[in-house]
């Protein structure tokens, strides 16, 4: 007699894994999505509260005085060097009624606007803004025969008649409300539009002798010159001009000292933030 096999079904239990998987999987997201979410919204109400109780401002940075010292460029063709001396003043405000700013130490630094020839670096402490505050810095920036671009140097540094430079100083700051610090993030500020002059190299004035004719008492007339002056007094009279630095060479044929200060309204500056990301800094 013929007998059917028996059918047997195949198990249904690897199809119920993997639809119970991706529904956890599914729902795991949605969770996750939803906390951020919330985490979101939680932020933009807290950040909306502070920004209404405390009304943040960004700090304000302007150049008010810039005074060029020395300035003396070697006459090398390949390897110039540059040696100069700026002074600078600058203000810094915080409008702030109820936030501080606490910086680390200010590097500052001057360069031409043009082909960016450095004129000068120096670095400041770093300070405590406290609010509604206006502090003013004051620093020389110094090169001491520093290597340049032949190119850029000689079309920028001129031995008459006015320049562009920029200036910029780089720190970390970090903001205080209260007992609450906030973590330092790297800052610029960038103050260009800075027009210096250069006035021309002080012009000596050459000594001369003059010669008198008098009577003689029994003879006729004689030639008789005159007695020389005091060695105090000299004919030889040179513009007071600040001193080069010491490192200025002999054969130095671009050289200028300068008293230069800036216009009467002070050059606003912008303040950027500088975050870094691993090795990029944005």
């Amino acid at each position: 007699m013929y007998q059917r096999p028996i059918y047997r079904p195949q198990p249904a239990a690897k199809r119920r894994r993997g639809r119970s998987c991706r529904c956890s999987f599914c729902c795991c997201l949605c969770w996750l999505l939803l906390v951020l979410i919330l985490l979101a919204f939680v932020a933009a109400v807290a950040g909306g509260a502070f920004y209404l109780l405390y009304r943040p401002q960004r700090p304000t940075f302007s150049v008010s005085a810039v005074r060029l010292a020395a300035l003396n460029l070697t006459s090398s063709a390949t390897a110039p060097a540059l040696t100069s001396a700026v002074t600078l003043t600058i203000t810094a405000k915080n409008p702030n009624k109820k936030v501080v700013y606490l910086y680390d130490d200010l590097a500052l630094s001057a360069a031409t606007a043009a082909n960016g020839v450095p004129l000068g670096s120096a670095t400041v402490p770093g300070f405590t803004h406290q609010a509604g505050n206006t502090t003013v810095i004051s620093a020389t920036l110094a090169a001491n025969a520093v290597s340049v671009d032949p190119s850029g140097a000689s079309s920028d540094i001129k031995k008459s008649g006015s320049m562009s430079v920029v200036l910029d100083a780089e720190t970390r700051a970090g903001v205080r409300v209260g007992g609450i610090r906030t973590k330092k993030i790297g800052i610029q500020v960038h103050c260009e539009g800075i027009k210096v002059t250069v006035p021309a190299p002080p012009k000596k004035l050459v000594a001369t002798k003059k010669l008198t004719t008098t009577k003689g008492t029994k003879g006729g007339k004689h030639n008789a010159t005159a007695p020389a002056p005091a060695p105090a007094a000299s004919h030889k009279h040179v513009a007071a001009a600040p001193a080069p630095a010491p490192a200025a060479a002999a054969d130095d044929d671009t050289s200028a000292a300068a008293t230069v200060s800036t216009t009467a309204a002070a050059h606003s500056c912008h303040v950027r933030v500088r975050v870094k990301i691993w090795r990029w800094t944005f």
